[in-house]
């Protein structure tokens, strides 16, 4: 199936209303960080059944979904790109350049965050991570998200380090959304290892100098007690 006809069945299922809301809450305004964005109104399940319906694609046709001014296209064109890269064992690390090559389509987080894991923390569990630590440091938001939201691959499998070295480089970050992604990152490391969260927010007191909404997302499932220990300094 090419993917003029997957854009023409996207198309086809648009919602006007729908689209309004989305268009507000994912930023798309002058100055946003979803400034341009323009989506269709379409809901993820309605996006996962055409997935499944068509399940492989040419990567041609996933770089055309990526290509799309539509956001949906490219989200359908990225879970395209998952399936390809868990099918095709060989192309991993083909399909591993491709998607960094096209960080500038990835440009949203729900983007990012349903494909990092899956395609760059997948393809760098048993590899040297020095990319993530590249992406971290540069000025570029969607690959600095993608930096720290593609450890949540190796917090699935028990392996934390990466994820404290990751939120330490972008502790500082101006950004709200990498605030969050952080504090969300170790909060699943927190619920799979409470010490470990513990002690990485505690060393040298670093929880004193991470932006509130960081330390906000980091301790959500945190005892409501030691909680609000953190928020006032008696740690």
């Amino acid at each position: 199936m090419n993917a003029a006809y997957i854009i023409d069945e996207l198309v086809s299922l648009k919602n006007p209303e729908k689209a309004n809301i989305l268009q507000r809450f994912f930023k798309t305004g002058k100055g946003q960080y979803g400034e341009g964005d323009v989506f269709l109104g379409i809901t993820v399940p309605q996006i996962r059944v055409l997935v499944k319906k068509y399940k492989l694609i040419d990567i041609c046709d996933i770089q055309t979904l990526l290509y799309s001014q539509y956001h949906e296209c490219r989200m359908i064109g990225l879970f395209f790109l998952i399936n390809v890269f868990h099918e095709e064992k060989k192309e991993t690390t083909k399909i591993y350049d491709f998607y960094i090559k096209n960080v500038d389509y990835i440009n949203n987080w729900d983007l990012v965050d349903l494909s990092a894991p899956n395609i760059v923390g997948h393809y760098l569990f048993d590899k040297d991570r020095l990319d993530l630590h590249t992406f971290a440091k540069t000025n570029h938001l969607w690959l600095q998200r993608i930096s720290i939201v593609s450890t949540y691959y190796f917090i699935r499998h028990s392996d934390l380090n990466s994820t404290f070295e990751i939120s330490s480089i972008l502790q500082n970050h101006p950004h709200d959304l990498i605030h969050k992604a952080v504090g969300w990152m170790l909060r699943e490391v927190g619920k799979r290892n409470f010490e470990a969260e513990y002690q990485y927010l505690t060393e040298n007191k670093r929880y004193l100098s991470m932006p509130r909404t960081m330390l906000r997302y980091a301790i959500e499932k945190f005892p409501e007690e030691l909680r609000q220990h953190f928020l006032k300094n008696r740690i």
